[in-house]
């Protein structure tokens, strides 16, 4: 059975590292790899073949006879073959991706209709046993990172307390909004830079976690049913969301640095900052919306720019690519762990009926499987 590894369109990133590849092939796996697929991220085609690998021409030659296709971004348009990626896909092969199926039914449509398996590895349950699997967590934990980086390139102040000879500077005050992965790192990457920090979250049970980072939990009345079944936020009342709509504009005002991180799974990212509390920032102040790709939590804020109102603000797009490298290690090493759960005694199964499959399944055999995508699409239609 082949895997072929597709280099990415629009990405640095790639979905396997010569580690993984050399692991593959000592499982038993045939692997591919388009050349060219890993050099943004430190990965030259000579390492690949020192690990067993082949190396493809170009994306066409790769796809041909590819049994499972590993990618980091779904399937797109290939502008230098002129077709769709799903197009040039054998029929009844298997493609492992972040897929967002909610939001690009037209792909779920294309595999669907190509009868390829689709498994969303954004979709990966959080239980135990899929813990090493969990894409969004990895991809977080860089974005977290990243973006305080880009926060403080971008304020005009130094992060900690300086002492020099002209006086004491003091530090930057930090707030966090969502003590998710990324939260959590950017609490992490703020207190290490030096800055003062807190953190807001309508989770309770993510206060010990910020406070054990060594920030401030800001608190609010919180619902003790703000969290899902898997660990996600979930959308509040309206009552709740003017408490904490009220206590976010008083942080914001002697606030320097705001990370935004709010996401709802399946929903549009949750408004947390609106213009009118941008106004009332003191002028310099930096927001980076990690929200961005969802809508985003602050109202000003434009997908991959950076705009300024007297306060700039940054719709931080896909940070896990500008760290490629890094990124690309944590990545591979998530999507083969996945694939080696669906790999046994050589051969590949795909169990619908298994809870981390069944989980992350979007289309098989010419049929969207999934109920929340299949429910989301209907009503859209």
């Amino acid at each position: 059975m082949k895997v072929g590894i597709l280099k990415e369109q629009f990405d640095a990133r790639v979905a396997a590292t010569a580690e993984t590849v050399d692991k593959m092939v000592k499982a038993g796996l045939s692997v591919a790899v388009e050349t060219g697929a890993g050099v943004a991220a430190g990965v030259e085609d000579a390492d690949y073949v020192k690990a067993g690998a082949q190396i493809a021409p170009d994306a066409a030659a790769l796809l041909a006879d590819a049994d499972i296709v590993l990618k980091v971004q779904r399937p797109g348009m290939n502008p230098a073959m002129g077709q769709h990626e799903v197009d040039m896909m054998k029929a009844g092969a298997v493609c492992i991706s972040i897929l967002q199926p909610l939001g690009d039914t037209d792909v779920v449509r294309r595999l669907a209709a190509r009868k390829v398996t689709a498994l969303a590895m954004d979709f990966m349950p959080r239980i135990t046993r899929a813990q090493r699997m969990d894409v969004l967590s990895a991809m977080s934990s860089v974005s977290g990172y990243k973006a305080v980086l880009l926060a403080a390139a971008a304020f005009g102040k130094f992060v900690p307390m300086m002492t020099t000879a002209a006086g004491t500077l003091p530090p930057a005050k930090v707030l966090i909004l969502g003590a998710g992965v990324a939260g959590l790192q950017a609490i992490a990457t703020a207190k290490r830079l030096g800055a003062q920090v807190e953190a807001f979250d309508t989770r309770p049970a993510v206060k010990e976690q910020v406070e054990s980072l060594g920030a401030v939990f800001v608190s609010l009345d919180l619902c003790h049913d703000a969290e899902d079944a898997g660990g996600y936020a979930k959308e509040l009342s309206a009552d709740h969301i003017q408490k904490e709509t009220a206590l976010i504009a008083e942080r914001l005002k002697v606030v320097d640095i705001v990370i935004t991180t709010a996401l709802v799974p399946g929903k549009k990212a949750p408004m947390l900052i609106t213009a009118e509390m941008v106004a009332g920032m003191k002028k310099g102040s930096v927001i980076v919306d990690l929200a961005v790709e969802q809508g985003g939590n602050c109202a000003l804020t434009q997908s991959g720019q950076t705009v300024a109102h007297g306060v700039t603000i940054i719709g931080a797009a896909n940070l896990p690519s500008t760290v490629p490298i890094h990124a690309s290690q944590m990545y591979a090493k998530v999507v083969a762990a996945f694939l080696f759960h669906l790999w046994i005694d050589k051969a590949l199964k795909i169990d619908p009926n298994d809870e981390i499959t069944k989980g992350i399944l979007i289309t098989h055999q010419g049929e969207i499987v999934h109920a929340v995508v299949k429910a989301a699409m209907a009503a859209g239609a």
